[in-house]
């Protein structure tokens, strides 16, 4: 009987013992595991899209709203010593469309017509100027057409490898060129070689149908075509680095002119630091302020 009890005795005790153990083990466990909790809470990056890679989204704001001509079918547009030129195509479904490109009246976005093509056989795009030059592409002909930048005289043609020929700009050095996919061309202006390809990406990869160009102290800005965006892209890489959505102003331009079409065009004046914006058939033309 002695035995028993102590045998019980000792049971008692250890089985306490244990108990004592498990407890002590688990209050060790909480509180790493809250340790850790905290831990990872203050570790979590406050800016989602920077550790997402997301372009930055940069905010804008509208100084002015001036009239577009509600037929010029935008392809082009940019500023030459002071003024506004826009170039454009023409559509079928849009008899009134044509194929030009000149200055704009800002009084009433008219544009008074420099170089006008041939509309059944050329779908005018982009244009630039260099060097005492205009460049201009058009669409799927393959061609392009060199003017003096003066009198505006035709002085020659070119071709391009690019399938189609889209939105132009200039970094001073070469002509930059769109053709609708996600790769921007650089183009020696004396013999029209493709110097190099720029491939155009952000954190989901390449961005297809880059379309208008504009240089910007030292980036390319280039709407992307079907959509309200503005892209700021990094030459010497292609990273989309920020990022512009222009759809408050579509919606606006749609309830002004339901013709009104996709959202193209963007111009900066590197001596007024002015940058406007339009789009296809739209009843106005914006003039914007962001950091650039």
């Amino acid at each position: 009987m002695h035995l028993i009890h102590k045998s019980a005795a000792y049971f008692c005790g250890f089985t306490s013992f244990m108990i004592k153990k498990i407890l002590s083990l688990l209050v060790i466990v909480s509180a790493v595991a809250c340790t850790n909790t905290d831990t990872n809470n203050h570790s979590t990056d406050t800016n989602p899209q920077a550790n997402s890679g997301e372009p930055t989204v940069i905010n804008y704001s509208v100084v002015n709203a001036l009239p577009h001509d509600t037929t010029s079918f935008t392809e082009g547009f940019l500023f030459h010593d002071g003024q506004l030129y826009e170039a454009t195509g023409h559509v079928d479904e849009v008899p009134s469309t044509r194929s030009l490109f000149g200055v704009v009246d800002l009084k009433t976005g008219k544009i008074a017509p420099k170089v006008e093509l041939d509309k059944n056989k050329y779908f005018g795009e982009g244009i630039v100027f260099l060097n005492g030059k205009v460049y201009q592409l058009t669409y799927q002909t393959k061609i392009g057409f060199v003017y003096d930048a003066k009198t505006f005289k035709k002085l020659g043609d070119f071709t391009f490898p690019s399938a189609e020929g889209w939105g132009m700009t200039t970094d001073g050095t070469y002509l930059i060129m769109s053709d609708g996919t996600s790769n921007i061309n650089y183009l020696d202006p004396n013999n029209f070689k493709l110097v190099k390809i720029v491939g155009v990406t952000d954190n989901n990869g390449p961005v297809s149908n880059v379309n208008e160009l504009e240089y910007i102290n030292g980036y390319i800005y280039a709407n992307v075509y079907t959509t309200n965006y503005i892209l700021k892209i990094d030459p010497s890489s292609g990273k989309v680095v920020g990022k512009l959505d222009f759809s408050t102003l579509d919606n606006e331009a749609k309830i002004k002119y339901p013709a009104a079409k996709e959202f193209n065009g963007i111009a900066y004046d590197s001596v007024s630091k002015k940058i406007y914006v339009t789009g296809k058939l739209w009843p106005n033309i914006y003039e914007v302020q962001f950091a650039h």
